[in-house]
C-alpha cells in the first residue's frame, strides 16, 4: 500500500488506513480518490498536489 502527503500541512493519505471521515474506508486505493478531492486538514491542496511518501 502507498501513502501520499500534502505539501502544505503534511497530512498523509495512507491507502491502508483510508480516511473514513471523508468517506474513504481503509484499503481505498489512491486511484479511487477523486481528482478534485482537497486535503481534509488544510483544504489548500488538491489530490494532484500530493506527493508520494516513501
Amino acid at each position: 500500500m502507498a501513502a501520499f502527503e500534502c505539501p502544505v500541512c503534511e497530512f498523509v493519505y495512507d491507502e491502508a488506513n483510508g480516511v473514513p471521515r471523508e468517506g474513504f474506508p481503509a484499503g481505498t486505493p489512491w486511484s479511487d480518490i477523486p481528482d478534485e478531492w482537497p486535503c481534509p486538514d488544510c483544504g489548500v491542496r488538491e489530490k494532484a498536489d500530493f506527493r508520494s511518501k516513501k
